[in-house]
């Protein structure tokens, strides 16, 4: 009970998170904006006991997630050819820039720590 419980309290904050963007014409997409909502959602020990029992059983059963990519890949398999070194190269840069800038914030707060 207490899996249905936190499945519906997810599904909750992301239909309001989906609301909020589309009301507030946000940048940034409704699924986004109800995890945010979850963060201090989260102080509640209600929640968070029946929210970890649905996280759980969502992670031992991640790997069933990648199938619906899996199929995807397989469908836009001649995208994949013609552009496949294209994206790869983008994932590779954008991933890399995504490290250096996480470096150097890491970098900025521990020399504004004193650390």
């Amino acid at each position: 009970m207490k899996g249905l419980q936190g499945l519906a309290a997810l599904l909750v904050l992301q239909v309001l998170g989906e609301l909020l963007a589309r009301a507030l014409a946000l940048p940034i997409p409704g699924p986004v904006v109800g995890m945010v909502l979850l963060l201090p959602a989260l102080q509640w020990v209600w929640l968070r006991q029946r929210v970890a029992v649905i996280a759980g059983f969502l992670l031992q059963h991640l790997s069933l997630l990648f199938v619906p990519v899996g199929v995807g890949v397989m469908v836009h398999l001649p995208l994949l050819q013609a552009y496949g070194w294209r994206i790869a190269l983008v994932v590779v840069l954008s991933t890399g820039i995504g490290l250096a800038v996480t470096a150097a914030l890491l970098h900025y707060c521990l020399r504004r720590s004193g650390s």
